[in-house]
Formats: C-alpha cells, sequence, structure tokens
C-alpha cells in the first residue's frame, strides 16, 4: 500500500523532472522547501532555493536535458516524510542519487527538504 507521503513525494518528483526536461529551472526550485540543503557531489553545497534555482539554471543553459530514473526506492521515515534513493542518467551525464529527503507540508503536497546526489560521469 501506498502512503501518502510516497504519493505526494512521487507527484512533485514528477514536477521537478517535467521542469527540469522542459529547461524549467525555476520549476525545479519550486518543488524545495525554501531553506533546503542539495549536496550534489562533486560541484559542492547549495542551501535555499536561490542557490538552487542558480545550480539548476547553470546546468540546464549548459545544454543538460532528459532525466530519466531507475531502480529507484522509497523509504518512509514516518507519515510526514520520506527517502527516495535512485539512479540516474541524462544526455550528458549519469549519477546516484543518495537521499532526497520529501516532507509533507500543509497542503498535502511534498517539497525537498534535502537533495543528495552524485555524478559519476
Amino acid at each position: 500500500m501506498t502512503t501518502t507521503i510516497e504519493t505526494a513525494a512521487f507527484e512533485r518528483l514528477a514536477s521537478w523532472q517535467a521542469a527540469f526536461n522542459s529547461g524549467d529551472a525555476d520549476g525545479c526550485a519550486k518543488c524545495y522547501e525554501v531553506d533546503a540543503l542539495m549536496v550534489a557531489t562533486p560541484f559542492g553545497e547549495f542551501r535555499g532555493r536561490d542557490e538552487i534555482r542558480a545550480f539548476w539554471a547553470d546546468l540546464i543553459a549548459k545544454g543538460f536535458s532528459d532525466v530519466a530514473y531507475t531502480n529507484t526506492l522509497a523509504t518512509v521515515q514516518d507519515d510526514e516524510s520520506v527517502v527516495i534513493s535512485s539512479n540516474w542518467t541524462m544526455n550528458n551525464a549519469h549519477g546516484r542519487i543518495t537521499k532526497e529527503l520529501w516532507v509533507l507540508q500543509d497542503d498535502g503536497s511534498a517539497l525537498l527538504r534535502e537533495d543528495r546526489f552524485e555524478v559519476l560521469g
């Protein structure tokens, strides 16, 4: 049985993916909490939507697109949070999501509080 937080997280993850694949860095950033943490190895640490938006805008401007996920695993933490991990590929890179912490918001949607991923090639 899928929980409410899993459903909300996967819906927002689909929104993030659609935004990225359409070149919408603002749409990507809106999937994060205002003070979220993103750690993108080897690029560094980004705090808050403004820094996260700038990271995605730069990547999109460099021609990265077509992200897809495989071997995705959701681990429910409690009624209000779930951790998603996955492998990912895109047109110019591939890697691994080690931790996406999705948290249920007051409106029933989920946002990323913490995003940790690695670029492996």
